[in-house]
C-alpha cells in the first residue's frame, strides 16, 4: 500500500521529469543505441556481477575471495533494500505512466523507485574502488552505462537512478571500508 503523500510527490516529480524522459527515450529510434543499452541492461540484471564474483578469487588470489564474499553479501543487502522500497513506495515506471515513452526492454518487476540495477552497479563499483581500484576503473564505464540505460529504455525516471546511485554508493562504501578488514582477517 503506497503512502498517500509519497504518491502525490511522485506524481509531481513524474510530471516534472516527463519531458526529459521522453526526449532521452527517443534514442531508442537509433537501433545501435537500442541494442547497446539492451545488452548493458541484461548484463546489469546480474550476469556480469555473478561472473565477476566467481572470477575474483582467480583474478586476485590474495584478496579476491574476500572481495567476492563481500560483493555477494552486499548484493543481497542491496536486493532486500530496493525490493522493500519498491514495495512500499509504489512508483509506476515511466512507460506505464506515459504512453509516449517506449519500453525498450521488459522490466524485471513493476515499480521503478529506486533503480535496482543502478543501486547494485554503483554499490559494487564503489566497493571495488575501495578494495581493488584498478578493477573499479575498468568497470566504471559499464556502471555509467547501466545507469543511463534505465532512463533511455523508459524503465526509470532520473530520480530513480539518482536514488539508486546514492543508496548503492553508501552501501558500497560501508562494505568496502568496514567489511574488507574483518573479512580478510577471518580468511587468513
Amino acid at each position: 500500500m503506497p503512502f498517500p503523500r509519497v504518491s502525490r510527490l511522485f506524481d509531481q516529480v513524474d510530471q516534472a521529469e516527463y519531458a526529459f524522459c521522453r526526449a532521452i527515450n527517443q534514442g531508442l529510434r537509433f537501433r545501435p543505441l537500442l541494442g547497446y543499452f539492451q545488452v548493458v541492461s541484461r548484463l546489469g540484471d546480474g550476469w556480469l556481477w555473478y561472473a565477476l564474483i566467481l572470477a575474483l578469487p582467480l583474478l586476485e588470489p590474495e584478496r579476491g575471495l574476500a572481495v567476492a564474499l563481500l560483493m555477494a553479501l552486499t548484493g543481497l543487502i542491496c536486493t532486500l533494500i530496493y525490493k522493500s522500497l519498491k514495495k512500499s513506495l509504489v512508483r509506476e515506471r515511466p512507460f506505464i505512466s506515459f504512453p509516449a515513452i517506449h519500453c525498450g526492454i521488459p522490466p524485471l518487476d513493476r515499480y521503478s523507485f529506486p533503480s535496482g540495477h543502478t543501486l547494485h552497479a554503483v554499490a559494487f563499483t564503489t566497493l571495488l574502488a575501495v578494495a581493488l581500484p584498478t578493477l573499479a576503473l575498468i568497470l566504471l564505464p559499464f556502471t555509467l552505462s547501466v545507469a543511463a540505460s534505465r532512463v533511455i529504455l523508459g524503465l526509470h525516471y532520473p530520480t530513480d537512478v539518482l536514488a539508486g546511485a546514492g543508496i548503492g554508493g553508501c552501501l558500497g562504501l560501508v562494505a568496502g571500508i568496514w567489511g574488507m578488514t574483518p573479512l580478510l582477517q577471518a580468511l587468513v
